[in-house]
């Protein structure tokens, strides 16, 4: 691994190395204390966050590295300034850079005309941090296992989605897709999902139908809100609202574990009663993001 923009050109060991040394610096934080010490790491943000900027400003400072915050005062970047300038700029001085970004081209030109590891805290295709984090739960309420893994993701075909079929694929979990006609995940991607799938032992299945997720391990959601401005709140309810978690759901399908990436919109893509239930993993999702994040840094930066 030189840089992380996404998990699909990541092998499973690769990616099972990272959830382990995840779950290792979990259970031992000390043991790292001085992993990244001396090193400092650029943290980009063209879009807001909470668990996202927290989790990485913690975690470096956990592992004795030094984070540097860039918002947009200074404007978008490539506008008051190249994305290339901007990254031959940073290289000089810091030892890795983390970007939160609306266009992937953005990440892959940081890559080009930088000499330091990328790594992508979210862009317009994938949410690769957000996936490991995923998966590292699963595994770990599991029973340190992903072996027979399945996992339903239901609603908008976004890139929480891609990164959860790329990984689940290449980890070799059945994951199901299920979405609203229309907003399917990106064919290309969903290709390549399923290619890896095939060569991994995994299973990558698209539907429109909520009961093809009877039997999985865990039911995801993501937020509608964030989705299309063209289309209102209201809109946007009345297409999904057939796709909400409630315990009618849970129940029919007999999943075990309900995942949401946060912010939860409650009572609109999960109700209450399934956000607080005792199967709901999302802190634990939450909190891994600082450790599978530091994994990674890990992985790019202590060789």
């Amino acid at each position: 691994m030189q840089n992380f923009l996404s998990v699909k050109t990541c092998s499973k060991q690769e990616l099972m190395n990272i959830i382990k040394l995840a779950c290792d610096f979990k259970a031992n934080p000390g043991k790292y204390s001085q992993a990244l010490a001396g090193k400092s790491i650029a943290t980009i943000y063209e879009k807001p966050s909470l668990r996202t900027r927290v989790s990485f400003d913690v975690g470096i400072a956990k592992l004795g590295g030094h984070a540097v915050y860039l918002d947009q005062q200074n404007g978008a970047l490539g506008q008051r300034e190249s994305v290339k300038d901007f990254a031959l700029n940073l290289s000089r001085w810091v030892d890795a850079i983390v970007a939160r970004v609306f266009d992937h081209r953005t990440l892959e030109e940081l890559v080009e005309f930088g000499s330091v590891p990328v790594v992508n805290s979210l862009c317009n295709l994938y949410h690769p941090c957000q996936a490991m984090a995923d998966y590292q739960t699963l595994y770990e309420v599991r029973g340190n296992s992903l072996d027979g893994a399945s996992i339903a993701y239901i609603g908008d075909g976004n890139n929480v989605s891609h990164s959860l079929m790329l990984a689940g694929a290449i980890l070799g979990v059945d994951v199901r897709v299920i979405t609203p006609l229309g907003y399917s995940p990106d064919a290309q991607i969903y290709e390549e999902a399923k290619h890896l799938a095939a060569q991994n032992g995994g299973s990558i299945t698209l539907s429109h139908d909520v009961s093809h997720a009877k039997g999985v391990d865990a039911i995801y959601n993501d937020t509608w809100v964030s989705m299309g401005d063209s289309k209102s709140l209201e809109d946007i309810q009345k297409i999904f609202k057939p796709y909400q978690t409630n315990g009618k759901l849970m129940t029919d399908t007999g999943a075990k574990y309900f995942m949401h990436c946060q912010p939860v919109y409650r009572g609109i893509e999960a109700t209450d009663e399934v956000v607080d239930s005792e199967g709901s993993l999302l802190m634990q999702q939450a909190e891994n993001r600082m450790h599978a994040q530091n994994a990674i840094l890990m992985t790019l930066l202590c060789k």
